[in-house]
């Protein structure tokens, strides 16, 4: 039982750090930090709006793809098998 526990902490850590990035990425810099950022320029375009247009999406992309590795790690970790 204390293993699954273990397991579970170690996920939700996981989706909270996913979640926190996201949150910063697409509320922070595409809406509380997008002045600062629109000095700079990505592409052509302003850098604030460039994240609240797209990074926040490609942001998302590989967080999908991170999560899915480090949880593939934390199931060998743990020994959990696929089904």
């Amino acid at each position: 039982m204390e293993d699954n526990t273990s397991y579970w902490q170690d996920n939700l850590r996981l989706i909270f750090i996913c979640l926190a990035i996201w949150f910063v990425v697409s509320f922070g810099f595409g809406i509380l930090l997008v002045e600062p950022l629109n000095e700079f320029r990505l592409g052509g375009y302003k850098l604030g709006f460039w994240f609240a247009q797209q990074g926040s999406i490609y942001t998302f992309l590989a967080l999908i793809f991170w999560y899915t590795k480090k949880m593939n790690d934390l199931d060998k970790k743990h020994n959990v098998e696929e089904e």
